[in-house]
C-alpha cells in the first residue's frame, strides 16, 4: 500500500527516573514503537537530541532538578517532535512550550498513545 510505513517509528526516552524509564520503553514496545535509548542525564539528552536518528522524543520534564528545556530546543532547531511528561501537570511548563503534549504523571499506556497521536506521528516509520 503506497504511503503505509513499514518500520517501527523510533522514540528516544528522556527520563532520570530508572523504573519510570523502564514502564514508559515497556509501554512504547506494546504501542509499536522502537526505543532507541534512553538519556537519564542532561548532557547525554542533549547530546541525543542533536544527532541521534529518531522520529519522536519523551521528555521528562525535570530532569534531576532541571528543566529539559535544552533538550527541547535541540528538538525544535531539528523538527523533532517531542512531548513532555511530568508529575507536575501542563501549569508547570514555560508558555513557550504550552503547545506541547504534555502527559501528566502517572500515566497509562492509553493517554501515552493519545499524547504520541497528538504528534500527528504514526508507530511505523517511513
Amino acid at each position: 500500500m503506497p504511503g503505509k510505513r513499514t518500520a517501527p517509528a523510533r522514540v528516544l526516552v528522556v527520563e532520570d527516573e530508572m523504573m519510570v524509564a523502564m514502564l514508559v520503553e515497556d509501554m512504547l514496545t506494546d504501542l509499536g514503537y522502537e526505543v532507541v535509548t534512553v538519556a537519564s542525564r542532561m548532557d547525554s539528552a542533549i547530546e541525543y537530541a542533536q544527532h541521534a536518528e529518531f522520529d519522536i522524543a519523551i521528555l521528562d520534564l525535570n530532569l534531576n532538578g532541571e528543566k529539559s528545556y535544552p533538550v527541547a530546543e535541540a528538538l525544535r532547531a531539528r523538527n523533532v517532535p517531542f512531548l513532555f511528561a511530568t508529575g507536575y501537570g501542563e501549569a508547570a511548563l514555560a508558555e513557550s512550550y504550552r503547545d506541547v503534549p504534555t502527559l501528566q504523571k502517572p500515566f497509562v499506556s492509553g493517554q501515552l498513545r493519545y499524547a504520541l497521536d497528538l504528534l500527528g506521528t504514526d508507530r511505523r516509520a517511513d
